[in-house]
């Protein structure tokens, strides 16, 4: 009886393992996905208030590997008030991102602490964190394969992953990863409290040189009852980036 109870202990912990292996190279196939150079989009920024009154922004972003990770620079093109906006993130492997903003009416960047991570990015429902999250290393997360369902008729890997960091705003987060081509089209984000509270859902999956690239990612909080939708109207891979545009200088003056 021992011993039948021991092999059926070792095989429940063999399968969790396996399951973690699993579930692990999923997301980093999924987050590795596109290979590029460079990525330079141009976007438009919908905010949507409970109401149902809306706001548009126009925004570019500029991505380039680098020797520590991803670098990507936000720029808010318009309207008037938030025109020359502008905020970098530096990824660092098992770390926090390093991440500044600018803002005009300050006349000046400042560092944007980790605490600060779960706050409102420019007044949307997308936090410092969010805007981050697409450069955030598997590593820091515990990651498990909890089932297979379908989402919008496409069948889907569902995984847990869960932060190593206590302090990190999320408990934890599901993601629907579809088996095919390993796009993650949805993530469910959940608070200390183990409460749903915001969802992203991606769509407008395009061709656009050769990968398959999500165009539309919304944003919805719960209990405000408000989304962001943002819209990718333009997506180029491996144009030339300089490097000036990731450092503080150009965040700063906009200027390469």
């Amino acid at each position: 009886m021992k011993k039948n109870l021991l092999f059926l202990v070792m095989i429940a912990g063999a399968v969790i393992a396996l399951n973690a292996q699993t579930a692990d190279a999923v997301v980093r196939s999924s987050r590795d996905r596109i290979k590029a150079a460079t990525v330079s989009t141009r976007s438009k920024m919908t905010i949507t208030a409970k109401n149902g009154t809306s706001s548009e922004r126009v925004v570019d972003q500029y991505s380039k590997d680098g020797p520590k990770g991803a670098r990507a620079m936000i720029v808010f093109q318009s309207p008037a008030s938030v025109a020359g906006t502008r905020f970098l993130t530096m990824a660092n492997p098992g770390k926090d991102d390093d991440r500044w903003i600018y803002l005009p009416s300050l006349g000046k960047s400042r560092r944007v602490a980790a605490s600060e991570g779960s706050g409102s990015f420019m007044g949307t429902d997308f936090s410092y964190d969010d805007i981050s999250s697409t450069s955030r290393s598997a590593d820091l997360d515990t990651h498990t394969l909890v089932r297979e369902e379908e989402y919008n008729g496409v069948i889907c890997h569902v995984i847990e992953s869960i932060p190593k960091d206590s302090s990190y705003q999320y408990s934890k987060m599901n993601q629907w990863i579809t088996k095919d081509n390993l796009i993650t089209v949805k993530i469910e984000l959940y608070d200390k409290k183990n409460t749903l509270v915001k969802t992203a859902e991606m769509s407008g999956i395009k061709d656009i040189q050769g990968r398959l690239t999500v165009t539309v990612t919304k944003m919805t909080t719960h209990a405000a009852g408000t989304f962001t939708t943002l819209t990718n109207e333009i997506t180029k891979y491996d144009d030339p980036v300089p490097e000036k545009v990731f450092t503080v200088e150009f965040l700063e003056t906009g200027r390469s």
